[in-house]
């Protein structure tokens, strides 16, 4: 569920539209556990809110942006740098469904690399230094979103979204890399396909979920 702005004040409205105040489920700095920054060393920002209903989302207290706090950006930067950061992570939920152009300004101007995790479904806001996109089947992304992603991350749940991946494969530029990660309750079952499709499609590269196998955040 999204920001019920109906029950803000006409000055928190604005300032969630400017992004100014953005609902912030958590923040912590560790160690990023897929695709190509993985085993680097980020600080990630979850924001609350999502509509486009994984059914095997692994952050399903994410959904409903009203039960996490608008919270300034002035108060997540400084969060933020207390942990001499060189790289964020911005996550969710679903973050583009904000404007978070006033978040990745402050970032960049402390040299900070900005990265986003998002389905795509919504308009890219912000100035990114790394875009992963994760497209799922119930919202897909806007067409422009292709062009600007620099990873293709394909949550594979079954044998036929091997198939999905490469229809989304062909749409994204061919400087972008392309991962095939197993949803976690199925790891199992997916892995060994995975590893044969990725011996026999060589463009394709598997991501895993590290940070749970290291048991971090």
């Amino acid at each position: 569920m999204l920001y019920e702005t109906k029950n803000l004040n006409p000055s928190d409205k604005k300032l969630l539209d400017d992004g100014i105040l953005l609902p912030l489920m958590e923040q912590f700095y560790t160690i990023q556990g897929e695709g190509f920054n993985t085993g680097k060393a980020a600080y990630f920002i979850r924001l609350g809110g999502c509509d486009v209903g994984c059914h095997w989302c692994d952050v399903k207290e994410s959904w409903d942006a009203n039960l996490h706090p608008l919270t300034p950006v002035k108060d997540i930067l400084e969060a933020a740098l207390s942990y001499k950061a060189k790289a964020v992570v911005v996550t969710g939920g679903e973050p583009l469904h904000y404007n978070l152009s006033e978040l990745t300004w402050h970032l960049n101007d402390q040299n900070i690399e900005t990265f986003i995790e998002t389905s795509g479904a919504y308009p890219l806001t912000g100035h990114w230094d790394w875009v992963c996109l994760s497209p799922k089947k119930t919202a897909p992304p806007l067409p422009a979103i292709y062009e600007r992603a620099n990873e293709l991350k394909m949550i594979i749940h079954n044998k036929h979204d091997l198939v999905w991946a490469e229809e989304e494969a062909k749409k994204v530029s061919k400087s972008c890399y392309l991962y095939l990660q197993p949803e976690w309750s199925k790891r199992e079952e997916m892995m060994p396909l995975i590893i044969e499709y990725v011996k026999k499609n060589q463009k394709w590269m598997v991501s895993l979920q590290t940070h749970k196998y290291m048991n971090i955040p």
